[in-house]
């Protein structure tokens, strides 16, 4: 009895134990998987931190459109920068542009509703291109340049009417319209000088104590040419004097524009110096050999600039080419009075202008002129060979060169004037001279964005739009950082916990019966 008793309670015993060792086994099972989960927790909450908070950050970006409204043509420009800006000016770059169909907006003076409805197809672009929720914060600008300075001269009402029928129809647009105007010669020519300069990444450049370097500016339009540049010394005409603050630098600039200079009005003037022969005819020596063509006194000479000729003797008269390069550079100089200047040095008519220095950049027509004579790539080029290269070109019949350039007439046909022009406006106006030629760069785009003053305008113009804060990340550096290291520590507890309860559950030690 007694070692069954005995038995018994062994067994017992053994069952107790046994019953025990089951029940910390399901415990050391469930701290493993605890361990596991809040492990898996810890990894995803410690990726995931990491993910979001070293995501790229969407840029706030704005919209800006800027019309100019030229003598021949009119462009409109889009452009873009981010909200946050540096040193208080926006980074603007050109997104697109579109070229208005027909003639600038001055040549609806007889059907001024005709001048906003040709803004619409370029208008309906923009509003595809910049994102329908920005529409309403986007602003839009129309500057009108010398062929509207011209009208208003001739006919304010006119103008005025113009002005007027672009507004109404621009409104009619969801943007913020801020308004239509006619801007001075001094603002497109300096507009222009920021928007090269811009785009040069002058104003960016590290600079301790003096500005750094910036590039000339010269503007040829239809009806008007403009150069402005920082000259060394003090400027001594105010009028000519302009002061501008961009990227935390000031800049005293001279700036003058040249109303009736463009190469449009220009070749009116010249025309005014030709004599007309009874018949009705105008020998041309800056057309090509045998070239003609008729032309409609009133319409042609429509103009303040051509004074002289607003009652001809004859309704329409016949033009015909002669070719001939020194005849035609003695007839442009005319145009010009070299002689008078009361400054120390002048450029033509009596304006003052300090001596050229520096690098300049030329665009509109300087660019595509150069560029039909191919004196722009592989450059700079001599003086002495562009002034061959125009020669030889207008020396051909016109035959030749039709034959040659399947260009429109039009445009064909003025190569030889404009040529001659731009080398005389350069050298005798501007006063450049064979040993500083090779300063002038000749550009339409740089990169991806039109020379023209319309960027500068924009870019001036961001000064005035507040700057939104950029977006921010979730946590500071510090706190990030902090984050991280209190977690990985987590983990690492975690971890250890895992392995020594793993451990210990390998190396438990059998009991004995």
């Amino acid at each position: 009895m007694g070692v069954r008793k005995a038995l018994y309670c062994v067994s017992l015993s053994a069952h107790s134990e046994a019953g025990s060792d089951r029940i910390k086994q399901k415990k050391q099972r469930h701290l493993i998987l605890l361990v596991s989960i809040l492990v898996v927790t810890g990894v995803i909450i410690l990726v995931t931190i990491a993910v979001v908070q070293n995501r790229s950050l969407p840029q706030k970006l704005k919209y800006g459109i800027v019309l100019d409204a030229g003598s021949s043509h009119t462009a409109l420009y889009i452009y873009q920068w981010p909200a946050e800006k540096k040193n208080d000016t926006g980074l603007v770059k050109q997104l697109k542009s579109c070229k208005v169909k027909g003639a600038g907006i001055s040549s609806y003076w007889v059907d001024v509703k005709q001048a906003g409805l040709s803004l619409k197809q370029c208008l309906d672009d923009a509003k595809e291109e910049v994102p329908e929720k920005q529409h309403h914060e986007t602003p839009v600008y129309l500057g009108a340049t010398a062929g509207m300075r011209l009208l208003r001269l001739q006919n304010q009402s006119q103008s005025d009417q113009i002005l007027h029928s672009v507004e109404e129809f621009i409104k009619s647009y969801p943007f913020n319209f801020q308004g239509a105007r006619i801007i001075t010669g001094q603002d497109e020519g300096a507009f222009g000088w920021i928007t090269i300069n811009y785009l040069m990444g002058n104003f960016l450049q590290d600079s301790t104590g003096e500005n750094p370097q910036t590039l000339g500016a010269m503007d040829l339009g239809g009806a008007s040419t403009q150069i402005t540049f920082v000259p060394d010394g003090k400027i001594e005409s105010e009028e000519s004097l302009l002061h501008f603050r961009l990227y935390g630098k000031n800049y005293d600039m001279y700036t003058h524009s040249y109303l009736c200079y463009g190469k449009d009005q220009a070749l009116k003037l010249l025309l005014e110096k030709l004599k007309v022969t009874g018949d009705g005819t105008i020998f041309n020596p800056c057309f090509n050999k045998e070239y003609t063509r008729f032309i409609n006194m009133t319409t042609f000479y429509n103009s303040p600039c051509a004074s002289g000729l607003h009652n001809p003797t004859h309704q329409t008269v016949r033009l015909i080419g002669t070719g001939n390069s020194d005849q035609c550079t003695n007839y442009i100089k005319s145009i010009f009075n070299f002689t008078s200047c009361t400054w120390r040095s002048c450029s033509f008519n009596g304006v003052y202008q300090p001596q050229v220095q520096g690098e300049f950049g030329a665009f509109s027509a300087f660019y595509f002129v150069m560029n039909f004579f191919k004196l722009v790539d592989e450059g700079p080029h001599d003086l002495d060979k562009v002034e061959k290269t125009v020669d030889e070109f207008c020396s051909r019949p016109w035959a030749e060169v039709k034959s040659k350039h399947k260009i429109e007439e039009r445009y064909l046909s003025e190569y030889c004037f404009s040529g001659h022009y731009i080398l005389v406006l350069l050298e005798n106006g501007y006063n450049f001279t064979s040993s500083n030629w090779n300063t002038i760069k000749f550009m339409k785009k740089i990169k991806g964005s039109d020379a023209g003053w319309t960027l500068g305008y924009m870019l001036n113009l961001t000064n005035m739009i507040p700057a939104e804060l950029p977006y921010s990340r979730p946590l500071t550096h510090a706190s990030y950082m902090t984050v991280m290291v209190i977690f990985s520590i987590f983990l690492f507890i975690l971890l250890l916990v895992g392995f020594l309860i793993f451990r210990k559950k390998l190396c438990r030690p059998l009991k004995k019966i």
